[in-house]
Order: C-alpha cells, then structure tokens, then sequence
C-alpha cells in the first residue's frame, strides 16, 4: 500500500481489492479459517514423528523414543510438548508425493502441480491465492482485515500464478518478537493522519466531480467502494489491535516463546480470532541453524545438531497455537496444518561442512545430513473440527515408503478445500490462455480429516 500526493486512484489496495471483485466466480460464505505453518526445507520424519527405534544405526537418528498421551503413539524425545497435548492433534505419516526439489515440492503441496520437474515459477496458484480469489467474489462484509494473512509468508517457489498479485497475502516480513514490532499502514494510530488523508480522499472525489459526468459505465462509483475499504482498513482500530501483541498477558507471549517463531504463532492465533481466514507462517530464519531452514544436507548442517538447536522454538510455539486453538473456541472454525514440502532420508549420508555456525561445524568436517525424501513424511492436523488424539497411515520398518493409507498433495489440497467450504473436484478457473483448470486435479478429501 502507498499513500502519496497522487490520491487514492493510484493505490495498490484499492486496486487490488476492484480486481477482486471483478471475477464472476462464486464465493464460499463460510468463514472457516486455516493457519499454515511451514517447514521450509522439510522436517525429518524420522527423527519427530514418526521415530524407528529399531532400526540400525545408519539410519536411526541418536534421540529416544517416548511415549505420549495417546496409548501407543511416540514421538522422538525432542518433542515432549508434543507428547503431552497428542490428543488435541492427528498425525498424518503417510504423505507422498514425486517433487524431489524444493521448488517442486513446494508447488505439489502447495499447488497440486504433479511436475516432478523444479520450475522459477509456479504454473498454478497455491490454495491460499485460490481461497483469497474465491472468497473475494461477492459482498466483502465488515470485516476490517485482509482476508489473507503471511506472516513470514512461504512465497520463494508459490504464489498467485494466473490469478495474478491482487490474490497474494498481506505480507508481515518483520520479526514480531521485536520490541518496536509495528505493521505499517495497518490502523493509523495518530487520529490526526487519518482526518488528514479523509480530506485528501475528499480532494481528489471533488476534482472527479467532472468526470463523473462521463462515467457511464459507474467505474468511479465502483472505485469509491474499494477507497472505503482501503480507508477502512487503514483507520478502523480493529486492524491496528488485531496486529498488536502488546494486547496479550505477557504470560501467553512467554508461553509462545519470546522468539521470532513463537510471536508469529502467537499473531497468527490473533489473527484468525479477529476474522483472517487463511494465515501462513514459515518457520525459518537464525533459529532453524546456519542455512536457516530446515534442509538438513551434511553440507549444511550436522542434521541431529540443527535439529536440537531448532526443537525446543519449535515445540513450544506449535503446541501453545493448538493448546490457544482449543482453549479460545477456535478449534471448529479453524484447521491447524504444520508441514514442509517433503521428509529427509531415512538412511543418514555423510559429507564435508561448507562453513561454521549454528549447528553445523567448521567447513570440511564430515558430519551427517539427511536429504530430501518425498517418497514419505509427516504432517500436523489440529482444529477444524477433526477427531483427534490418532495416527493416520503407516511407513515401513525403515520410513522409506508409505505401506498403509498413502496420500497425494492432491488429497492434501482436498482437505483444506473441504475445510473451507470448497468443493475442489467442482471448482475450475481460467489459467493464462483462458483454459478452464481445477483446483485439485487429483485427490480427495481424507476421510479421517472431515469433520
């Protein structure tokens, strides 16, 4: 969003908002909501949720086994805030798809695109810009906020694609673990700036005045709805408080973690509560390690030591959003997701560090890594109304294949959609060449994923 001396005419929200509005698709009314959070890189299934103690040593990772609230689910040992709120949550340990890079992987899970090839760009959008274009289609409501919500959004390999940037999220790339933490242009906090720009809009509608005359077609009209909007969400206080985390005890932040990880959780929580309906979330930066992401090669990181730097955030952040989920009255209306885009090597490989730092020793040592690994792994599903405290599928002895309930990003896509209120085997958008594609080309809601 830009304000300037050239009015609102020229601002990218408005804009974005008309072009919204402009598609003839229509619009689910639920306000069901889903937070994401993502593992960029890909977490080791092995080495969290689905843990092989019996296995030899050159794949088993060096951490224990324990037990969890659920009889006979375990979880490795860096996880024990996990072990103790297993049954507010279902693990999924039979994902699988054929992306093997990072692009690819991302754009399967995030896509449905079945291209096994990586790409700079995605050829479809990802289901949040889906979700955003279809929900965006008819009468906008009250609500204040923007409907879709990254904070520290994964946006390096998806995106729009056809549907073009007004369906991208408002992006929150700041640290909100950052004392002086503000998100700009969202609830102007001094009333003076907002009677100011009000005159300013009322400056440029007087000197529309003569065009309106000519206005056949009621664009201006049109675009004075979408200024509305844009003002709204610029000076209603809703917008500025729904980002302000100085509005929680100091005890729930400490729960989060006083860190970037647990503060972006803990605003996506506050975000879905005040009416956002699709949030994202990925968890990276310094405390993933040296390479700040979860992509644990040998080159970059010794693998278990990045994974003991990164447990602790992790465990806690996760599980306060799913203990708030349940103990707010959420945990109908929103679906809680944490995945990557794929799992690492059950088998561990060895090579020489490319460089010192945070889990991972001076450049030439050899140490271990896992590789990508998208043939099996594991996701997170709380909220949304599901049964939880279970295990859906099965890996083999060494978590190398899925043996039982295997399930494709199309299936993954399908759950989502259901969630929200979309049906993805009906629903087809125009791609580039005005070719009608769906949303999910293959797959179907998991059935144990259904409320």
């Amino acid at each position: 969003m830009r304000l300037g001396l050239t009015g609102f005419a020229s601002l990218s929200w408005p804009n974005l908002m008309q072009l919204r509005a402009a598609s003839p698709l229509p619009s689910s009314q639920e306000k069901t909501a889903v937070i994401m959070v993502w593992l960029p890189g890909g977490c080791s299934h092995l080495d969290s949720y689905d843990p092989k103690p019996e296995i030899g040593s050159e794949y088993r990772g060096p951490f224990k086994t324990i037990d969890t609230k659920v009889p006979g689910l375990q979880f490795t040992e860096l996880l024990p805030l996990h072990a103790q709120l297993a049954d507010k949550f279902t693990i999924l340990r039979s994902m699988s798809h054929r992306g093997p890079g990072h692009p690819a992987g991302s754009m399967q899970m995030l896509s449905g695109d079945t291209d096994e090839r990586d790409k700079a760009k995605p050829k479809l959008p990802d289901w949040m810009s889906v979700v955003n274009y279809l929900r965006s289609q008819g009468p906008q409501g009250t609500n204040p906020l923007p409907r879709y919500v990254g904070v520290n959004p994964p946006l390096e390999y998806n995106g729009p694609a056809y549907l073009g940037d007004a369906y991208s999220p408002f992006s929150v790339q700041d640290d909100p673990n950052r004392p002086n933490f503000e998100v700009p242009n969202i609830g102007l906090a001094n009333p003076a700036e907002a009677i100011r720009l009000s005159d300013r809009v009322a400056l440029r509608q007087s000197i529309d005045n003569l065009e309106r005359s000519f206005d056949r077609e009621g664009e201006l009209g049109a675009l004075d709805q979408f200024e509305t909007q844009a003002m709204t969400l610029l000076t209603n206080p809703q917008t500025r408080k729904a980002f302000d985390l100085s509005q929680e005890d100091p005890r729930v932040r400490d729960r989060y973690g006083r860190n970037r990880w647990g503060q972006q959780l803990l605003l996506a929580r506050r975000l879905a509560e005040a009416g956002a309906e699709i949030i994202t979330s990925s968890l990276n930066g310094p405390l993933c390690g040296r390479v700040s992401n979860w992509d644990d090669h040998a080159v970059n990181h010794h693998v278990f030591d990045a994974l003991r730097f990164r447990a602790a955030a992790y465990d806690q952040a996760v599980t306060a959003l799913i203990e708030d989920v349940y103990a707010r009255g959420l945990d109908k209306r929103v679906l809680v997701v944490v995945t990557g885009e794929f799992g690492r090597t059950p088998k561990i490989e060895y090579d020489r560090s490319t460089g010192a730092g945070n889990a991972s020793a001076a450049a030439g040592t050899v140490q271990p890594g896992r590789d990508h690994w998208p043939r099996a792994f594991s996701n997170l599903w709380a909220g949304g109304g599901i049964t939880t405290g279970r295990v859906i599928g099965a890996t083999d002895k060494r978590g190398e294949d899925v043996i039982e309930r295997v399930c494709s990003p199309g299936d993954f896509l399908a759950t989502i959609y259901h969630h929200l209120g979309i049906d993805g085997s009906k629903v087809l958008i125009n791609d580039f060449n005005g070719r009608p594609t769906p949303i999910v080309d293959q797959g179907k809601p998991i059935a144990e994923l259904i409320a």
